[in-house]
């Protein structure tokens, strides 16, 4: 929705009303991805697509029935065989999408901002909903209950970029839709070794935008790390100081060179980040951590480091010892026990909000 959120605040602001339409599931082959949005207002403008063209019509109409009545509609369309002229999808798949009244004012400012939100949308009703950031939530779902479980899930899914239909245990017959505005968390890779491509493609694969780094020209390629975003050719502590990190950014340092890792970490450590690891053995850890004494950096600051980095899989190959290291920075980002669930009790999820979803 955030392509045609400055038309939709407009006719807030100009006391039009008006309807959204929001694609909220696909399967099969579908044009437009969870999210997309279409709104009409009552003098029958049109902004938006949900379906590139094959379902517009029916959702134009199904948006002037909610502007008449203010109640949600729930509706699928997907392709006919028995009429080719019916409404459907001409490319076979089936999109689900939710029609209500425009959201509250508060919700179209978080949308238009430039900080990360999630809204959360009732799938019921008249569809009301909220957002979350970080640091405020805006609007409701007009159950006090239903907003103090979801806040947990929609964070968690704004630290990932997830957008989707979540069921709501408190209340077993109602769904919400949870859309995610944000960018990928960042996974930045010091030293370009065969172990940082295997992490790449990990980290890929677990929805992070992968940046590795190496001052070293003739192995800090982008063919030999095609599942990064980026691969930077810079002295490592240059491009961290200078580079975006937030509360959820992940740095693995995997030189295991006191030329490179010392200025690094010191760098690193100091910084409001998710984690920091670095790669190497326990003797290498001993000199690096004297090392990082010697320039100043505290008790406090050093126990951040996670060194040797990784959790005990007996990992051998790079693909392997990716995936430790993959495991130990999900489990301190969610805080996890690490443990095997066949050794642990109670609910799967730490955060409180999340268990109620499990």
């Amino acid at each position: 929705m955030k392509e045609i959120v400055d038309r939709l605040t407009a006719w807030d602001h100009a006391g039009v009303p008006y309807a959204v339409a929001t694609v909220i599931a696909v399967s099969g082959s579908a044009p437009r991805l969870p999210g997309a949005a279409m709104a009409v207002c009552a003098d029958g403008e049109a902004v938006g697509s949900v379906s590139g063209g094959c379902v517009e019509g029916a959702v134009y109409e199904l948006c002037l029935q909610v502007l008449e009545t203010g109640e949600s509609k729930r509706e699928s369309f997907g392709y006919s065989d028995i009429d080719a002229f019916a409404v459907g999808l001409t490319c076979g798949g089936v999109i689900e999408v939710f029609v209500r009244l425009g959201p509250p004012r508060s919700v179209l400012a978080a949308i238009a901002s430039d900080t990360a939100v999630a809204t959360v949308t009732i799938l019921s009703g008249t569809g009301q909903s909220l957002a979350v950031s970080s640091s405020a939530t805006m609007g409701t779902t007009g159950f006090s209950d239903v907003d103090a479980v979801v806040v947990g899930e929609a964070l968690a899914m704004l630290d990932s970029g997830g957008t989707g239909i979540r069921s709501v245990r408190c209340r077993p017959d109602l769904d919400v839709f949870v859309q995610s505005y944000a960018t990928a968390p960042r996974l930045l890779i010091f030293g370009a070794i065969d172990y940082a491509g295997a992490l790449a493609r990990v980290g890929k694969f677990l929805g992070y935008q992968v940046t590795v780094c190496d001052a070293r020209p003739v192995f800090a390629t982008a063919a030999r790390f095609p599942d990064a975003d980026e691969v930077v050719t810079e002295w490592p502590h240059t491009y961290l100081a200078r580079t975006a990190v937030d509360a959820r950014t992940v740095i693995c340092v995997l030189t295991h060179d006191a030329k490179f890792d010392v200025p690094l970490l010191e760098v690193a450590l100091r910084m409001p980040v998710a984690f920091v690891g670095a790669m190497g053995s326990r003797r290498t850890h001993d000199d690096r951590a004297a090392r990082l004494r010697d320039v100043g950096l505290t008790e406090q600051e050093l126990e951040r480091l996670k060194s040797p980095i990784g959790l005990d899989l007996g990992a051998r190959t790079p693909e392997e010892t990716a995936l430790a290291i993959a495991a130990e920075f999900v489990a301190v980002r969610r805080g996890g026990s690490a443990l095997p669930l066949t050794r642990t009790a109670g609910p799967i999820h730490h955060d409180e909000a999340n268990a109620k979803y499990a």
